[in-house]
């Protein structure tokens, strides 16, 4: 066997060591235990190949440790205090959760959408000069430019409120965490938001003190303020705070405090609006008095705040006093005619395509309208005075039914100045003025002369349309077209019978018969043109063309037919009419619709008309509106049933008109006015042309008086109107060279108009009565023995075929009216197609 023994393989897992131990320096003993004088050569030298005994109980392997370097366990209350190793571990491990929770936060948190309470905003509307009329949202604010607001009053929002709001962060950690603090010790409720952070607030999140709403306020602030500017996150900020009074928003406040808009105000008034943002309720020293110490503190802690960033100088300080606010108001709404203005503007602006029902909405909106706040009192106090003074609910129940709507129009421009609606619109909310469901009865008549003016018309047997056509005024005559009678006999008022009369007379008057047939001769088609031509809109309803058209079965409204006066009274020149001077939205102007004039119809038709309807006035139904003290034209209707009774009339610088209405309270339901303020019935002459008088004057009390400037077809001064007030500057130099009347200028009782036989464009003679011949001129109706136009001497009406037109069969009786059962035929006047017919009524 060799000496040497093959090497074995290390088992898997094994490794030899180094069983070298160390021992004293003489031993020289290396590997085993014993003393040797060199390595271990036996069988025992090589490596081990079995698991050997390992390591001795007690035998540590390595050096072993200094018992100097040992820490001592801790005990007792050591125990409890951390080592700096856990708070470095906690510190690290917390700033780690900070800063996840802040990355997460940012990254989940998005800017939302606007809350509705910060975007809603009022329309406010405006008189002519800037007098604020009404808003018409239940939030009160009015959005408004940076640049609209003083730099003064800017920077008194800034030291109010945050006077590092350009140099610092969206967020103020270090003073929230004071705040809380503060709050939290009893120092009283604080705040340590910036300016930033309470825009957030009120604009995009809500009132609610919960942490997840701070958190939210905390992220979105962040964002906020690097997607904006500051000086958008400060408008914001102005149009959203709430400063009391139910006042949102800097340009309310400005209204709500001081009455006036926000670029108005002062250094000192800024100053105190400014206050109002940390305690509204706490520094409104009108409402509550006894706050006024602490308002004056916060006041003076504001303007010396401006002085401490040098926003104000120390001169300008000290000549500055506390501006007192105005006494708080009661929340007015849309009380009175405000609703009504709001309602009559917004039908403009939407039906003029101005701006849609959707986006008017959303408010916003600051209207000034054409309306003049003199002539819109004037108006109140007329109706007041003709109308809702007299009502006397309790002994006439009828009274309760009564309504009032109006309109008045500068004709030259077309600019609505007056609107009345009804007593309030918060008890009455249907708008009179603007309402088209009440026939216009007899005020449409004007409508019909015109146009025949315009259209050069004839009657059936060729004479042309003039004032001084003479028609058969007989009640329920047969309306004659082309073909003979239509099927249409209107009855005249009162079932009256006024023979052959002109048609300034039958205008006078009022007589259905004439004008129905006028129509006919006319054209109902042309009529309706006509009608629309001059301002009525061609969807009214009613607005259909046959001959009942001239009697006013249609259902204009107030203002439609204020509009359509106004173009007579403008010589025939129409424009688009206007409620609405301006409107804009956060500065900017909206355009409004251009209102080119046009001639309508032809100056002579306009001025033609205007000549008769100043008789009306002068001698007719309409008389009680000489109370304007002006000249005047107009006209008087009634509806069907007296259901509403209405004048429409014009001077050369106004044009308005008044309708008294019936409708039941309870059921809506069209009533009768009979018996209505004390009259036995309720027609056009009565209260509104009484109305329609003292507006006028009113109305125009400051200006000088002008005079009609006519230029009328020929034959139309047939019969010149007769008033009191001069119709031109000559007329009133001739009156100012006579005393009076010289004798026999006035009429004899059942004195008759003189009516020339052919021709029919004669007037009648000198000394015409103010009233209709043969009628009586205080109680309106026939004189003792007295007949109509064209008609006979007491009692003698003559036979069919008479020279002086009178009917046949029997005399009148001693009211001058008869009952016949004869039809006679026509007089030497009138001639053939029915227009000397009869009926048995008169």
């Amino acid at each position: 066997m060799s000496d040497e023994q093959p090497q074995q393989p290390a088992r898997r897992g094994w490794e030899p060591r180094d069983r070298t131990i160390a021992g004293p320096p003489d031993a020289g003993r290396t590997g085993g235990r014993g003393p040797g004088p060199g390595p271990r050569t036996g069988p025992g030298d090589g490596p081990r190949t079995g698991p050997g005994p390992g390591p001795r109980p007690g035998h540590h392997r390595g050096p072993h440790p200094d018992p100097r370097t040992r820490v001592a366990p801790r005990t007792g209350p050591r125990r409890l205090v951390p080592s700096w190793r856990m708070v470095l571990g906690a510190f690290l491990t917390g700033a780690l959760v900070l800063i996840c929770g802040f990355v997460a936060g940012y990254m989940l948190v998005h800017i939302p959408p606007a809350n509705a309470t910060a975007v809603a905003q009022s329309n406010v509307y405006f008189y002519k000069d800037g007098t604020q009329i009404a808003r018409d949202g239940e939030v009160n604010r009015e959005n408004v430019e940076l640049a609209q607001v003083p730099s003064t009053v800017q920077h008194a929002v800034l030291a109010a409120e945050d006077r590092d709001f350009y140099t610092e962060r969206a967020v103020d950690p270090l003073a929230m965490v004071r705040a809380g603090w503060n709050t939290l010790t009893g120092k009283g409720k604080q705040s340590g938001s910036t300016i930033t952070q309470q825009y957030v607030k009120n604009y995009y999140l809500g009132q609610e003190q919960t942490v997840t709403r701070k958190v939210k306020e905390f992220f979105i602030s962040i964002k906020l303020d690097r997607e904006q500017s500051k000086r958008d996150i400060l408008k914001g900020y102005l149009n959203t705070s709430y400063f009391g009074r139910n006042a949102y928003g800097i340009q309310a406040a400005a209204m709500a405090y001081y009455g006036k808009d926000v670029g108005e105000l002062d250094t000192a008034e800024g100053a105190y609006l400014a206050s109002l943002l940390n305690a509204p309720s706490a520094y409104d020293v009108t409402t509550h008095p006894e706050n006024r110490p602490a308002a004056l503190a916060r006041w003076n802690y504001v303007v010396d705040g401006m002085v401490e960033r040098q926003w104000l100088t120390v001169a300008e300080r000290s000549a500055m006093a506390f501006p007192t606010p105005q006494t708080a108001r009661p929340a007015t709404g849309l009380s009175g005619q405000r609703g009504y203005i709001v309602q009559a503007v917004e039908d403009y602006l939407t039906g003029n395509g101005i701006i849609d029902d959707n986006t008017l909405a959303r408010g916003g909106y600051r209207i000034t309208t054409t309306l003049e706040k003199p002539k819109q009192d004037a108006f109140i106090r007329a109706v007041d005075e003709h109308v809702h003074s007299r009502r006397d609910e309790k002994q006439r129940p009828v009274d309760r039914n009564v309504r009032v709507g109006g309109a008045a129009i500068d004709p030259s421009n077309g600019k609505v100045v007056a609107l009345y609606g009804g007593i309030d619109y918060t008890r009455q909310y249907v708008n009179n003025a603007t309402r088209r469901d009440y026939q216009v009865g007899s005020t449409f008549k004007p409508f019909v002369l015109a146009a025949a003016v315009d259209h050069g018309s004839q009657t059936r047997d060729g004479r042309r349309i003039t004032p001084a056509t003479v028609y058969d005024g007989t009640d329920r005559r047969q309306v004659v077209g082309s073909y003979g009678p239509v099927g249409y006999a209107p009855e005249n008022e009162d079932n009256y019978s006024y023979g052959r009369i002109t048609v300034r007379t039958a205008t006078d008057e009022s007589v259905n018969s004439v004008y129905a047939q006028m129509a006919q001769d006319v054209g109902p088609a042309r009529v309706r043109e006509t009608a629309v031509a001059l301002g009525i809109p061609a969807h009214t309803p009613d607005l259909t063309a046959y001959p009942s058209i001239a009697l006013g079965v249609a259902t204009a409204s107030v203002l439609d037919m204020a509009k359509a006066y106004a173009t007579l009274a403008n010589h025939g020149r129409h424009g688009t009419y206007s409620i609405v001077e301006s409107i804009s939205k956060g500065g900017e102007e909206l355009g409004l619709p251009e209102a080119p004039s046009r001639q309508a119809i032809s100056r002579e038709a306009a001025d033609t008309t205007t000549s008769v309807l100043q008789s009306v006035v002068s001698n007719g139904t309409g008389a009680a509106a000489r109370s304007a003290g002006r000249p005047a034209a107009g006209k008087t209707g009634t509806a069907e049933d007296d259901k509403a009774a209405w004048f429409a009339g014009y001077t050369p610088d106004l044009a308005t008109v008044v309708a008294v209405m019936g409708q039941d309270p309870d059921t809506g339901v069209q009533k009768p006015l009979y018996g209505a303020l004390g009259h036995s019935r309720v027609g056009g002459g009565g209260p509104s042309a009484r109305i329609w008088g003292q507006f006028t004057a009113a109305a125009l009390e400051d200006t000088e008086v002008s005079y009609f400037d006519l230029e009328t077809e020929e034959g139309a001064d047939g019969e010149l109107p007769s008033s009191r007030y001069p119709s031109s500057p000559e007329e009133s130099e001739d009156e100012e060279e006579s005393e009076g009347p010289e004798e026999g200028d006035g009429p004899q009782d059942g004195a008759t108009a003189s009516l020339s036989p052919g021709d029919g464009t004669d007037g009648p003679a000198t000394g015409r009565s103010p009233t209709l011949p043969g009628r009586d001129p205080a109680t309106g109706g026939p004189a003792n023995g007295g007949a109509g136009s064209g008609g006979a001497t007491t009692g003698g009406m003559r036979p069919g075929g008479s020279t002086n037109g009178g009917p046949a069969n029997g005399g009148a009786d001693s009211a001058g009216r008869r009952g016949s059962t004869g039809g006679g035929g026509e007089d030497s006047g009138g001639q053939g197609d029915g227009l000397g017919v009869f009926t048995d009524r008169l």
